[in-house]
């Protein structure tokens, strides 16, 4: 059995969704930040499908720059949660 398009876009699907409760579900920042994160790979796994479709390089350069984008939302978003844990934490 050959892997098809159609395989990768219902992995996409199915991962987008998942990523999709999460963020919609759960309270806990980190577990939001990686359902995010989820969603985002979700995207690449369809923009690389259809580069492969269309046999050109486009849809992984532009997975390229957006994984590169979201590491750094990701660092960010994790510098905000221990910044505004660390104040939580301090004495008054």
């Amino acid at each position: 059995m050959e892997l098809t398009t159609n395989h990768f876009l219902f992995l996409s699907a199915a991962l987008f969704i998942v990523g999709m409760m999460g963020v919609l579900t759960r309270r806990n920042i980190l577990v939001v930040l990686m359902c995010v994160e989820m969603m985002v790979a979700a995207v690449a796994i369809t923009f690389v499908a259809f580069s492969n479709e269309t046999q050109t390089v486009n849809g992984q350069v532009f997975v390229l720059f957006a994984l590169a984008i979201a590491a750094a939302e990701s660092a960010v978003g994790l510098a905000i949660v221990v910044a505004l844990s660390r104040r939580g934490k301090a004495p008054d």
